[in-house]
């Protein structure tokens, strides 16, 4: 019997007598007994863009909307966006070590990431990614990942229907668990599973739309030719604001998000690399409230993506990055739209 193999049979008899987590604890540990043999790999990268952008509320939105990204993230109303525009630069930093065991060969890894705006330094922003990828042999992979992004800056909003208008500063701290099986079915196919679960927090005035979200869909990627890969994706969220429960609530921000994503990665010519993707989203908001605003609306978001990559050395590649993004919201005529224009470098240390 193989080791996996006998992995296996102790996993079902663990099921079988109901104590499925003492036995995962157990193969942690033997796991742990063979760092010795372990081979552990330490690499650090770091970014650096500036970006041109034209509205200060949408740029965090735009740039985090992607396959891999956080396509959900919460905007301001569009009848409140439109807020000039400004130079953008975006650090980061990627540290990861892989070890290999006998259970397989895993990487971790810790990705802060920024948004410093030189106009508006109010809407400067910061969040990091962790993340561990366990390799079970070289078709099958199973990826974990938290992604936190503390007090954002969305803008200021309504706080209540009460007469005058009161706006006040609307903030939101993001807290997101992904998970995701990656399965090479042969040398040119691959498909992926997605799964996330997420809580947004807002601040104390607009609290009613704290959020419990949970997200699902498939990926798949076709090596089309030597130098061509293609890809698409679809995810499915909901969304439920715990203000749908507050007895005579103004408003119901709970949603279902549908995202879809489709582009192509092509090497031009050896070291010149070209990354297109089109993106669309539909914001269904499903609150039953007569008099609220959400109340049958719906939101269109069309975005698209390009990115050229120069590999200058070995550690070291330029990137020029373009984004467009139109929004609408039904019952609204006019669309706002967001255009992110950036230069960058990055480099492996």
């Amino acid at each position: 019997m193989s080791r996996r193999d006998g992995a296996l049979g102790v996993l079902v008899n663990a099921k079988r007598s109901g104590k499925p987590v003492r036995v995962w604890l157990l193969l942690a540990i033997f796991s742990l007994t063979g760092l010795p043999q372990a081979l552990a790999e330490w690499s650090i990268t770091a970014s650096g863009t500036i970006f041109y952008n034209d509205d200060v509320a949408l740029f965090s939105a735009t740039r985090r909307s992607g396959l891999d990204g956080d396509p959900s993230q919460p905007v301001l109303d569009v009848t409140r966006t439109g807020r000039g525009n400004d130079m953008v630069f975006e650090p980061g930093l990627l540290i990861s070590n892989t070890v290999t065991t006998g259970l397989g060969r895993t990487a971790f890894s810790v990705k802060p990431q920024g948004f410093i705006f030189a106009v508006n330094p109010e809407w400067s922003q910061a969040s990091v990614a962790v993340e561990a990828l366990h390799s079970f042999n070289a078709s099958t992979a199973l990826r974990f990942r938290y992604f936190a992004a503390p007090d954002q800056l969305l803008g200021e909003s309504e706080v209540s229907r009460a007469e005058p208008e009161l706006l006040a500063e609307e903030r939101v701290t993001s807290h997101i668990g992904y998970i995701r099986l990656e399965q090479r079915l042969s040398e040119n196919w691959e498909v992926r599973l997605q799964g996330r679960v997420g809580k947004r927090l807002y601040n104390d005035a607009f609290a009613r739309r704290n959020t419990t979200f949970w997200t699902i869909g498939p990926h798949v990627y076709w090596r089309a030719m030597e130098h061509v890969r293609l890809f698409a994706g679809y995810h499915y969220e909901r969304g439920m604001a715990s203000g749908r429960h507050e007895f005579e609530a103004e408003e119901d921000a709970s949603y279902v998000h549908h995202f879809i994503s489709a582009g192509m990665d092509v090497e031009l010519v050896e070291h010149l690399e070209l990354e297109l993707d089109f993106h669309y989203e539909r914001n269904n908001w499903t609150s039953g409230i007569h008099h609220d605003e959400r109340n049958g609306e719906h939101e269109n978001i069309f975005q698209g993506t390009g990115r050229l990559l120069y590999q200058l050395t070995d550690r070291t590649a330029l990137a020029l990055y373009v984004q467009r993004v139109n929004r609408r919201v039904n019952v609204i005529q006019t669309v706002d739209h967001n255009t992110n224009v950036g230069a960058g470098v990055v480099h492996r240390f």
